[in-house]
């Protein structure tokens, strides 16, 4: 994977968003689309995917009822298209992400000497990063990531959302692999596969369980020793 391999996955999924509901044809309905979008998304996190009912965005809103069901014709469109913007700015947010977290990788591998020291002592370091990615997201973007457990679990059922759900999935998980690339894993995708699902894991537990010091206490201490024993194997 190239340097700038990761972000260009968020990129690319980025560009490959496809909406569903009818385009905006002038600035002014482009405003009302996009406020109908943001309502339905405050529904899907305050109150899931089932409380998003033309009605019920229309209120959030403030448009009329009408112009709810002018952009959207039935509510599977409204939902995709929700999905599809928050796929779409997630693409951005990970694509620059990706791009400032090669760069410290690579520092961090480079100061090192290779000894099994070293190695520890590099293992802690990336799991404290990740760490703080964790932290990060739980203070900063906690509606986001309860609006995608909510489209994860709805996409069970729907299959236009599982196909964007796969997309975004593929942004988290090609980023990882960059990471044990970097860090000259033998198997890097498989390396990567572990990692997104501990901390997908640790992601919903945080949601279901709300701010607890000894949470990032124990957070911390499960990536630790999961990054000990990838570099051990290296």
């Amino acid at each position: 994977m190239s340097p700038e391999g990761a972000a260009n996955v968020a990129v690319a999924v980025a560009e490959s968003v496809q909406y569903q509901g009818r385009k905006a044809s002038r600035y002014g309905s482009e405003q009302r689309r996009q406020l109908i979008l943001d309502a339905a998304m405050r529904i899907v996190v305050r109150d899931g995917v089932r409380g998003v009912r033309h009605r019920a965005v229309a209120a959030e809103a403030g448009v009329p009822l009408s112009a709810t069901t002018y952009y959207f014709k039935d509510i599977d469109d409204l939902l995709n298209d929700t999905f599809a913007q928050y796929v779409e700015r997630s693409a951005a947010f990970m694509a620059k992400l990706w791009q400032g977290t090669e760069g410290k990788l690579r520092y961090l591998v480079a100061k090192g000497d290779g000894s099994q020291r070293a190695r520890a002592v590099l293992a802690d370091e990336i799991a404290e990063m990740t760490a703080d990615y964790l932290q990060h997201q739980m203070l900063t973007r906690r509606e986001h990531l309860m609006a995608e457990q909510a489209f994860h679990q709805a996409a069970l059922f729907n299959p236009r959302l599982a196909v964007l759900v796969r997309s975004h999935q593929q942004i988290f998980l090609q980023g990882a692999g960059q990471i044990f690339e970097v860090l000259g894993s033998r198997q890097p995708q498989q390396d990567a596969k572990v990692l997104t699902a501990i901390i997908g894991r640790m992601e919903y537990q945080a949601l279901l369980d709300g701010a607890q010091p000894e949470a990032d206490n124990d957070r911390l201490a499960i990536l630790t020793r999961y990054m000990h024993l990838v570099l051990a194997a290296l």
